[in-house]
């Protein structure tokens, strides 16, 4: 797939030479409310915190697809400033926390986790929105909301009390 068909923002050169984004790419994909961040490892592979993606149980750092990092949404190269540190030496410090299970979703999100390989200090632009315009909070918040919702299984909800028969 071409880096122009995945709809990455990034030099052309470098993502339709190889066909997808550069090793150590800081990758980003906007969801309802937010944006999810990942490092791409290379053969279609995405480094990222899980955190919240599954609901409101916190994941680890994993690997996974291109395509399932996506989630069906368009998939950004970030390229604001040079990072710190090589393709490879971004890939060597995001495969050195896989496994890890420390999600806190103001102080070790997944842009924290993005930041810290490329640049050595963990930031987060979107906290940091969050603490200057407090109103973006309800948005977070009512996505994720909506994602713990939709991450129920349907015989929990029968379970609750809702079905589609009335009284």
């Amino acid at each position: 797939m071409k880096g122009s068909e995945a709809g990455w923002q990034a030099p052309v050169a470098q993502c339709e030479a190889a066909g997808e984004p550069p090793l150590g790419a800081h990758l980003v994909t906007q969801r309802r409310g937010y944006s999810h961040h990942g490092i791409y490892v290379g053969n279609g592979r995405v480094l990222h915190y899980a955190g919240l993606c599954r609901g409101l149980h916190t994941g680890p750092v994993e690997e996974l697809s291109l395509e399932h990092f996506g989630a069906g949404h368009g998939i950004e190269v970030r390229t604001e400033s040079l990072p710190r540190f090589t393709s490879d030496q971004v890939v060597r410090r995001a495969r050195s926390r896989l496994g890890e299970n420390r999600y806190r979703l103001l102080s070790n999100n997944c842009e924290h986790f993005c930041t810290w390989c490329l640049y050595g200090e963990a930031r987060s632009e979107q906290v940091r929105q969050c603490a200057i315009h407090p109103m973006r909070i309800l948005r977070v918040l009512s996505s994720l909301l909506s994602v713990w919702w939709n991450s129920r299984p349907a015989h929990a909800l029968l379970a609750a009390g809702f079905n589609d028969r009335s009284p």
